[in-house]
Parts: C-alpha cells; structure tokens; sequence
C-alpha cells in the first residue's frame, strides 16, 4: 500500500510542479506544493462538508442519546477524520517528501497539529455560526483560511521536520 501512496504523491507532484514555473520567483517549490495540495484538500474538506450538511443532515440537529449536536458541528466532526486522512497523505507524499522520519511519528505529530484545529474550527463555528450567526459553510471557509496557516508553519517546523535543514524562503 505504501507503493500505491508513493506513485500516487509523485504523480500529483509531478502535475502541480508543471504548474509551478511561474511562481518559482515568489515561493519554494515546498510552499507551492503545499498551497496546492492542501487547497486541493480544502475544496474536497468544503464540498464533503456541504455534502454532509445539506444531504446527509439536512440542515437538521443530530441526536446521539447523551448529546444533540447542532448540524454545523455534527457535519464538521462527520468530515474531520476523512479529510485528516487525506491531508496526512499528501503532506506526507506530496509536500514534505525529504523528512526522514518514521510515519508512525509523522502521523501522531500531524494528529496534534490537527486536534489544535479542530478545537480552532469548532470554537470558530460556534462563534461565527452560533454567535454571530454567519452561514455554515462561511464560516467554515473563514476558519479554515486561519488553520492553513497555522497548519503549514507548525507541519514544517514540527511534524515533517528534516534535520539540519536550511530554512528556506
């Protein structure tokens, strides 16, 4: 299966570094292939949470016995581990391919950076959707510009960190 993910990263980074020309002058290839694979993974997070919210709740509540959780916050926590899943894979096998260590120790560092944005992403929506009464999928959007950045620097310097590297622009 690792085979399968390696050809796959490497065929994705093939086409989005055909893209990357123009913006050589302006990014590393690192920052570009991040940009883009993780807007990649945005678009899919924004469109599986529509898909959850509009279809799959219909905009209606979720009732778990012990808890009822609004619809907003249900489809974030129904679309977290299908996109967590996704993003590791291209971090990993797109992105930061030059870190030596071992995925098990990238994973559970990419899970920590994650659980920092899940609890970002659900103060957020409850702030921007509950409080001040934004629309879902807007502050979804809104949030999620917040954790991208949050999510690049700390994968970086953290979970796919290479040893003794030069900090590149």
């Amino acid at each position: 299966m690792r085979k399968v993910f390696i050809l796959t990263g490497k065929f994705i980074s093939d086409i989005i570094d055909f893209f990357y020309p123009p913006f050589r002058r302006y990014f590393s290839l690192q920052f570009f292939r991040y940009g883009v694979s993780g807007a990649g993974n945005m678009v899919f997070d924004w469109l599986l949470y529509s898909f959850v919210y509009n279809v799959v709740l219909q905009k209606q509540m979720l009732n778990l016995g012990l808890v009822t959780l609004s619809s907003p916050i249900a489809a974030l926590f129904i679309t977290f581990p299908i996109t967590l899943f996704t993003g590791f894979l291209l971090q990993k096998y797109v992105t930061f391919t030059a870190s030596e260590m071992r995925g098990h120790k990238q994973l559970v560092r990419y899970m920590l950076v994650v659980a920092l944005n899940l609890v970002i992403n659900y103060t957020g929506l409850k702030i921007l959707n509950g409080v001040l009464g934004l629309w879902p999928l807007a502050s979804k959007m809104i949030i999620t510009v917040i954790t991208t950045l949050f999510s690049y620097f700390s994968q970086k310097k953290f979970t796919f960190r290479i040893k003794n590297a030069p900090d590149k622009k």
